[in-house]
């Protein structure tokens, strides 16, 4: 058996991968998250649902991992140079494809069930909140290592406050989650911890 034989059912497998996290975006869009099951996700692929089940024990690892696929390219940011404009490029940016309608039912959906379900709220912020807070985190410390940012201080709970303050506007109150909201938000950052010129 040559290497591209033994890669062939890899390349398979992941083909068939990205097509039932297709599908399930797809269905979760469509139905409540009541009622969206392993079951009808494998009807709609049309594969059984062993198929499903040997790669996502749950549905919700299933859905979060939908999600991730669909949004995962919008939680990098980008290093310009020049943090307060790429802090704000990736919130206009993440915060787009978060509330577009495409998504944000979905992403809300697994929100409202985490609150009954400790393991999928442990995954979501595994896989989703700690990511963004971390890929913030990371982005604050190049600023400031790059003297960008004031030094000698501690910029994980900054990082953190930075993204809550968006998921909360946009999951708790009614007010938009708008380039007037990001300004406003990364005006009072750098005012507390920008290096003055």
């Amino acid at each position: 058996m040559t290497t591209d034989d033994a890669a062939e059912p890899r390349r398979r497998g992941a083909v068939r991968t990205e097509e039932l996290l297709r599908v399930t975006f797809e269905l979760a869009s469509e139905v409540r998250y009541s009622d969206l099951t392993i079951a009808a996700v494998a009807r709609r692929a049309g594969v059984g649902k062993h198929t499903i089940y040997r790669r996502w024990p749950t549905k919700s690892e299933l859905l979060l991992d939908a999600l991730h696929r669909t949004l995962g390219p919008d939680l990098d940011y980008r290093d310009t140079g020049d943090v307060r404009a790429d802090l704000r490029e990736q919130f206009v940016r993440s915060s787009a494809a978060l509330l577009s309608p495409a998504i944000w039912p979905v992403y809300r959906a697994v929100i409202i069930a985490s609150q009954d379900d400790d393991a999928l709220r442990e995954r979501l912020y595994r896989q989703f909140l700690a990511v963004i807070e971390q890929r913030t985190l990371d982005r604050l410390t190049s600023a400031q290592r790059a003297g960008e940012l004031v030094a000698d201080t501690d910029l994980t709970y900054p990082a953190e406050v930075l993204c809550g303050a968006l998921y909360y506007r946009g999951l708790l109150s009614t007010r938009p989650v708008d380039e007037a909201a990001i300004d406003g938000l990364l005006d009072m950052f750098m005012a507390a911890y920008a290096v003055s010129p």
